[in-house]
């Protein structure tokens, strides 16, 4: 089992747009089993994306309302117009949670650790980790989708830097 040091926010990874995979090879494996190790170990995890780990590649893992999987080069093809606005939180931010707006269903589409085609369609907290983790993979975090009173509370919570340092 090989758990990554998880990034915090301040590293610039989390903030850089990920490349997408080319080469679907041993390597890739390693890595999608290294973020599974590295979620699996996490406290309150529902996914892990690789800039959390330091890598800067479109992949990520989750497990989430009982799906547990890995999608690679993601692209959100459908969002519901309906909302969701539950407490978000992440482990790059930890012991943050927060009201976060987020589609209520949606449909991703990307590949699997071996190149093949792969679509996962999910509501509720699915869907939330699966927008949460794609927004991982363009360089955002959760508290970008903030607005209002909640961004400001956030920033200032965050700029404290009294947050929770995770284990992993």
């Amino acid at each position: 089992m090989t758990m990554r040091p998880i990034r915090i926010i301040g590293d610039p990874v989390l903030r850089t747009e990920c490349d997408p995979v080319t080469s679907f090879d041993a390597e890739l494996r390693a890595l999608v089993a290294d973020l599974m190790d590295t979620m699996l170990g996490a406290p309150g995890r529902a996914g892990v994306a690789a800039p959390q780990i330091g890598v800067g590649l479109r992949v990520f893992v989750y497990d989430a309302d009982g799906h547990r999987g890995h999608l690679v080069n993601p692209e959100i093809v459908e969002l519901s117009e309906e909302l969701q606005d539950d407490d978000e939180g992440c482990l790059s931010i930890p012991g943050f949670y927060f009201p976060t707006p987020r589609a209520m269903h949606v449909t991703v589409e990307g590949f699997d650790q071996h190149g093949e085609p792969l679509t996962v369609t999910g509501s509720g907290f699915l869907a939330r980790a699966l927008q949460h983790e794609t927004d991982h993979l363009a360089g955002r975090l959760y508290v970008d989708t903030l607005r209002g009173a909640a961004r400001r509370q956030a920033l200032r919570e965050i700029r404290t830097g009294r947050f929770d340092r995770p284990s992993a």
